[in-house]
Formats: C-alpha cells, structure tokens, sequence
C-alpha cells in the first residue's frame, strides 16, 4: 500500500521542520543511489539535504530514509523544490510526493520520539505529537 502525499497548504513549509540531529550528531539519513547522506532537516512533508548537485528540479526520485542504530526504514518518492548554492557546498529542500506502506506513520512515530528526547523540559507524548503534527513555526 502507498499513501500519497498532497500538498494543502500555498507555501511548502506547512508543518514544522526538526534539526536532523541528536546530541550534535546527525541522527537522519537519506540513501539516494547507494550513497548515504546525513539531513539536515526532516519533517513530515519532507528534508532538506547538503547537495551541490541535488536530483533535478521537479523530478520523482525513490528515496529510503533510515535512523541511528535502528534497522527500520521508510521508503517513498520525492522531488526537489528548492536548491541553494554556496561556496561551502549547496542544499536541496525537498518534499514527499509518496510513502511507502506506513511510511507516514512511522515518520510521524520517529519525529515524535525525536522531540522527547531532543526537548530541554520534560514533555508528554501527546505535546509532542502536537508539535510534530502542528504548523510551521517558521
């Protein structure tokens, strides 16, 4: 089963975005071509990612995206909607077009956790959930 991703909102940040990091340390990759590489960003409507050369713009790629020391992952379809160029390298933004099986549902699981661990006060899994599921702050 896949679940298709629709966009309702006018701008592409319509969901908050967290800092693919743990500890400092990069906790999110996506495997693109064989090639693992760390995000930089990841939300529920996408990632950005360091890219000199992203996938081309408006072109579906496959993309499986995997998690620190856990074998579980999340399969799908992505394009790139935006690139930046810079002198130290370049980053791509890219949203979900589809998930694969529940790759929705545990991307929504993974993020939660990710904002219990990462939070500096102690919060329920129910605040979490709100902030994962909750509109950009951005």
């Amino acid at each position: 089963m896949t679940t298709a991703m629709t966009n309702d909102a006018q701008e592409r940040r319509g969901r908050q975005r967290f800092l693919a990091l743990r500890r400092g340390e990069p906790c999110f990759w996506v495997m693109l071509d064989g090639e693992r590489i760390a995000l930089n960003d990841l939300s529920l409507e996408g990632f950005s990612m360091p890219a000199t050369t992203p996938p081309p713009a408006g072109q579906p790629f496959p993309f499986t995206l995997v998690r620190e020391g856990v074998p579980d992952e999340i399969r799908g379809i992505a394009t790139v909607v935006s690139h930046s160029a810079s002198p130290e390298g370049g980053m791509a933004g890219c949203q979900f077009i589809e998930m694969k099986d529940d790759g929705l549902f545990r991307l929504q699981d993974w993020l939660v956790t990710h904002v219990i661990v990462n939070a500096s006060v102690r919060i329920t899994e129910r605040e979490a959930v709100e902030i994962v599921l909750g509109r950009s702050l951005v």
